[in-house]
């Protein structure tokens, strides 16, 4: 099913009915705490509204192909905004609730510990990490810091200089490690991500204060903040359920940032910028990152989906998000819960893909005929 309506005029989009649909994810804050309570089967529910129901309701509900007005203002946009800054007190307030609370359960054995904060990295993954990409990339002080809390919860502080310094500017280039290369394995990809993007998001803040002629450890370097709030968190899990507190909140981070990373594979997996010569590379274009215009998972993911937009007007709220038909962008076959199912099984997500890739290649870039330095990633880093 297609939907491939008008635009929506700002007055329509700024209705509190055409939002509440990206209010979904605060629903699956009492499903972790009833997992918490009651243990056993429950423990299945968070993955499964995630993962499952979502890919369900996305076969139901099919893609939507409507884009909203570009005129409209930061006050249309009001219910949307608000879901992402009510987010992060709702996740902190979550987080330190059940590290207060599961560690002390007498029935819950040290499995089901286990799986409840498994289901709490699942969420704070999908949706907390999610939401700090959205408020990372606004203007406003509020919401940077927002973003901030947010991947402080999930350990991963550095996600913010890696994304806004290197993977925007350098995406489908060598320099930038969040790129997966055609043929390249999650289970290749998780690990060289894991290293090359906090030493690539350090590099590159140390490379700004440089040219300020200040060193790494002048206090404006954001890292500062980045381990302190990281200290606090992991200090407020002791306090609150002592050591086992800390090991569970290890598990919700481990888990939030392999959700993370499954995505990042799949956002831009196999395409590249062509090289012009000399170290430089064309401009990013809509081509340059798969597009999903599945409308559930979109609810779900606050429109990531439209990432072919993303990045080619990074600064536009997820509301405002344009999508693109298959003339201006690739598309996944099917919205980011199925796909980073898929991305487990490299045999199968290859065969899903590669096809696509090549095909994109052909579309795209007849003229090129040698593809290995782009497969392997020697082309010269961009200048």
């Amino acid at each position: 099913m297609t939907d491939a309506s008008a635009p929506v005029t700002p007055t329509e989009l700024g209705k509190l009915s055409r939002a509440l649909p990206f209010w979904l994810s605060l629903g699956l804050v009492p499903l972790v705490w009833l997992t918490a309570i009651y243990g056993g089967w429950t423990l299945v529910l968070v993955p499964l509204a995630t993962w499952y129901l979502f890919s369900a309701l996305d076969a139901a509900l099919g893609v939507y192909t409507g884009n909203a007005d570009l005129d409209a203002s930061d006050d249309d946009m009001f219910w949307y905004r608000a879901i992402t800054i009510i987010w992060t007190p709702v996740q902190v307030l979550m987080l330190l609730s059940l590290l207060w609370y599961v560690p002390q359960a007498e029935h819950l054995s040290g499995w089901e510990k286990f799986w409840v904060f498994f289901g709490v990295g699942v969420i704070t993954g999908t949706v907390g990490i999610n939401y700090s990409h959205e408020l990372m990339h606004q203007k406003s002080k509020l919401e940077r810091r927002m973003a901030d809390i947010l991947l402080a919860t999930v350990l991963y502080s550095h996600f913010r200089s890696e994304h806004l310094l290197v993977h925007h500017r350098y995406v489908a280039t060598p320099r930038d490690p969040v790129t997966a290369r055609y043929n390249e394995s999650f289970f290749r990809f998780y690990p060289r991500v894991l290293k090359q993007c906090w030493h690539s998001a350090f590099n590159a803040e140390k490379a700004m204060l440089a040219r300020k002629k200040l060193a790494w450890t002048d206090r404006s370097n954001p890292f500062w903040m980045y381990w302190m709030l990281q200290a606090g968190f992991a200090i407020a899990a002791i306090a609150l359920g002592g050591f086992t507190g800390l090991a569970l909140f290890l598990v919700q981070a481990g888990v939030a940032i392999w959700q993370l990373e499954l995505v990042n594979f799949i956002e831009h997996y196999g395409l590249t910028r062509k090289h012009l010569g000399d170290g430089k590379y064309e401009h990013v274009q809509p081509r340059h990152s798969w597009n999903a215009a599945h409308k559930a998972s979109n609810w779900l993911l606050i429109n990531l989906q439209r990432h072919s937009d993303h990045h080619y007007k990074p600064d536009r709220r997820f509301p405002v998000l344009q999508t693109y038909g298959p003339d201006e962008a690739p598309q996944l076959p099917f919205g980011y819960p199925v796909m980073t199912m898929l991305a487990m099984v490299p045999p199968l997500y290859r065969r899903v893909m590669n096809p696509r890739v090549r095909q994109w290649r052909d579309k795209y870039y007849p003229e090129i005929t040698d593809w290995q330095p782009y497969n392997k990633s020697t082309n010269p880093h961009p200048r």
